[in-house]
C-alpha cells in the first residue's frame, strides 16, 4: 500500500520553477545570450535530475497516486476550485519525458538561432511550465489554465524564430486551438455548473444523471479541444505549417509533448466524465483514427521537404494513438500510451535530425540531396535507426506501440474492429514506402550536380555534442522495444479500471479479464 506524499510541494516545484526561470532569463540582454543559455540548459537539466530523483520512487502497478498536491484556490462562477497536483500512471512517463526531451533540445539546437537565442530558451523553459501544468493538474479548470498558458510561448517560438510563414502558421495554430478551448470552456463551466465541483470524479457523477443528449454534446465539445491538440483529421491542417515554419526546437518540443496532451486529455477527462458517450461515438473517432492514418500517409508520400514530410508523419502516427483509446480495450490502451512516448522519442529525434542537416545544408528539399551516407555516416546510422523505429522494424519501439493498437482493435468486440485494424494495417505498410524512399534518395541517392545543392555544404558529420543528444535517444528506442513493460507497468491498473467504468463491449468478453489479469 502506497501513501501518497500529500503537499510535499515536489510537482509544484517542478512546475513553476522553469517559468520562474525563464521569466528571468528574458530580462538578460541580447549581448548575454550565451550566458541566457546555458544557465536555460542547466535549470533545464538540473530539472531532469530532480525529477529522475524523485519520481522514480513511484511503483509500476501502483492503483493511486504517488504525488499529490491539494488544497482550496478560489471560487469560479459560485464552483470552488482546486490547486490539485497529482503524478500517477496515466502522467508519469509524459511527465518523465517532458524533462528529458527540454534540455536535449535545448543542447541539440545550442547553434541553431542566431538571434534573440536567449529569449528563445527562455520561452522553452515557459512552455515546459504550460505542459507540466497540463499534466499535472487534476482540477479541470486548473488544467485549462495551463491548457491556455501553453499557447503563448509556443505561439512566439513559431512567430519570431520560425521561417518565411511564420506569422501565417503561429496564427493558425492560436487560432485552431482557441477555436476547440472555447467551445469546450463553455461545456466545462456548464457541467461543473452541474457538479457543483471542477473535479473528474464529482463531473462525472453529475454527467451521469443529465440526458443522454446532453452527455453526447457534452463529450463532443471536449473531444473537439483535444482533437485539435491530437491534432486529429480533419482538424490537422494547423500541424503541417507549424512544424514546417517553426525552429527545430520549436518542432521537437510540438512533436514530442504538445500533441500528446490531446489524446491524454481523451484518457484523463473526457472518457471517465462522459464513458457512455464516449463507446457511443468510438466508431466515429476510430474511423477519423483510420483516415488520419492513411491520409497522412498517403500526403506525407507526395513531399518534397525532408521537414514537411515527417510533419504529415505525425498525423498519421498520432493517428494510430486515438485509434488504441477508441479501442476500448487494455492491450489497445496501453499501446496507444506506449505510442505517445514512442512517437515523442521517434519523431523528436527526426526533427532534431533534419535541424542537424538544415543548419548545414540550408536547405531541407530532397532532390537539394543525394549521396549524404559517404559524405556524413555517423549522421546516416543515426537517420537510419530513427527511420526503422519510426516505420515500426521489431525490435524497436514503433513495433511495440502499433502491433498493441492494432491487437486491441481487432479484439474490442466492436463490430467495426476487425476491418478497421485491417486497414489500419496500410498506415504501416504506407509508412515504411515513404520514409524509406525519402531515406534512399538523400543518402544514397546520386548527388545533386548543383555546386549550391544541398550536399556541396555539407563538409563535417555529426560533433561530439550532436552525438551525445541522439545516443540517448537511440537507447530508448530499443529499450522500449526490448523491453515495453518498463513504461507500460505504471498505467495498467489505471486504464483496466477506466474501461470497465466505460463498460465497452471488450469489458464484458473473457478476451478483457484475461488483460486485466
Amino acid at each position: 500500500m502506497i501513501t501518497p506524499w500529500l503537499n510535499s510541494h515536489l510537482l509544484t516545484f517542478l512546475v513553476f520553477a522553469p517559468f520562474i526561470l525563464g521569466a528571468v532569463l528574458l530580462l538578460f540582454p541580447e549581448r548575454q545570450a550565451p550566458l541566457a543559455k546555458l544557465l536555460a540548459i542547466l535549470g533545464a537539466t538540473g530539472l531532469l535530475a530532480i525529477a529522475a530523483a524523485h519520481l522514480f520512487r513511484m511503483q509500476p502497478g501502483a492503483a493511486g497516486a504517488l504525488f499529490v498536491e491539494r488544497s482550496y484556490w478560489f471560487t469560479a462562477v459560485g464552483v470552488p476550485v482546486e490547486y490539485h497536483l497529482s503524478l500517477d500512471g496515466l502522467n508519469f512517463w509524459l511527465v518523465i519525458l517532458t524533462v528529458f526531451l527540454v534540455p536535449l533540445t535545448m543542447l541539440g539546437t545550442w547553434n541553431s538561432l542566431t538571434s534573440r537565442a536567449g529569449s528563445a530558451f527562455a520561452l522553452f523553459l515557459m512552455l515546459e511550465s504550460g505542459m507540466l501544468g497540463a499534466l499535472v493538474a487534476q482540477d479541470l479548470l486548473l488544467f485549462y489554465l495551463f491548457w491556455e498558458a501553453m499557447l503563448l510561448p509556443m505561439y512566439f517560438l513559431i512567430g519570431v524564430w520560425g521561417g518565411a510563414e511564420r506569422k501565417y502558421a503561429a496564427t493558425k495554430f492560436m487560432l485552431f486551438t482557441l477555436a476547440g478551448s472555447l467551445l469546450w470552456l463553455v461545456a466545462l463551466l456548464y457541467t461543473a455548473g452541474h457538479a457543483g465541483s471542477f473535479s473528474p470524479e464529482v463531473m462525472a457523477q453529475a454527467a451521469a444523471r443529465m440526458p443522454v443528449k446532453a452527455q453526447n454534446l457534452l463529450f463532443l465539445t471536449f473531444a473537439l479541444a483535444f482533437a485539435v491538440k491530437v491534432p486529429l483529421f480533419p482538424l490537422h491542417t494547423w500541424l503541417p505549417d507549424a512544424h514546417t515554419e517553426a525552429p527545430t526546437a520549436g518542432s521537437v518540443i510540438l512533436a514530442g509533448v504538445l500533441l500528446k496532451l490531446g489524446s491524454y486529455g481523451f484518457l484523463r477527462f473526457a472518457i471517465p466524465i462522459f464513458p457512455g458517450s464516449a463507446v457511443h461515438y468510438a466508431g466515429t473517432l476510430a474511423a477519423l483514427s483510420t483516415v488520419a492514418i492513411i491520409y497522412g500517409a498517403l500526403v506525407a508520400m507526395m513531399q518534397t521537404d525532408i521537414k514537411k514530410l515527417v510533419a504529415y508523419s505525425s498525423v498519421s502516427h498520432m493517428g494510430f494513438v486515438m485509434l488504441g483509446i477508441a479501442s476500448f480495450t487494455v492491450v489497445g490502451t496501453q499501446g496507444a500510451m506506449l505510442q505517445m512516448l514512442n512517437h515523442g522519442i521517434s519523431t523528436g529525434a527526426l526533427f532534431l535530425l533534419v535541424g542537424m542537416i538544415y543548419d548545414r545544408a540550408h536547405t531541407r528539399r530532397i532532390a537539394d540531396f543525394g549521396g549524404v551516407a559517404l559524405r556524413m555516416p555517423v549522421f546516416t546510422a543515426f537517420f537510419l535507426i530513427v527511420t526503422l523505429s519510426s516505420i515500426g522494424l521489431p525490435l524497436t519501439n514503433g513495433f511495440t506501440g502499433e502491433f498493441l493498437i492494432l491487437n486491441g482493435t481487432w479484439l474490442s468486440g466492436f463490430g467495426w474492429g476487425r476491418a478497421t485494424a485491417c486497414f489500419a494495417t496500410l498506415g504501416v505498410l504506407l509508412s515504411a514506402a515513404y520514409m524509406l524512399w525519402m531515406v534512399k534518395r538523400v543518402f544514397w541517392g546520386p548527388e545533386n550536380p548543383d555546386p549550391e545543392s544541398g550536399t556541396h555544404h555539407l563538409h563535417a558529420d555529426l560533433t561530439p555534442r550532436e552525438i551525445a543528444v541522439m545516443l540517448p535517444l537511440v537507447v530508448l528506442i530499443f529499450w522500449m522495444g526490448i523491453h515495453p513493460q518498463t513504461f507500460l507497468g505504471h498505467s495498467e491498473t489505471q486504464v483496466s479500471r477506466a474501461l470497465v467504468q466505460a463498460q465497452a463491449p471488450a469489458a464484458r468478453t473473457p478476451v478483457f479479464d484475461a488483460e486485466v489479469k
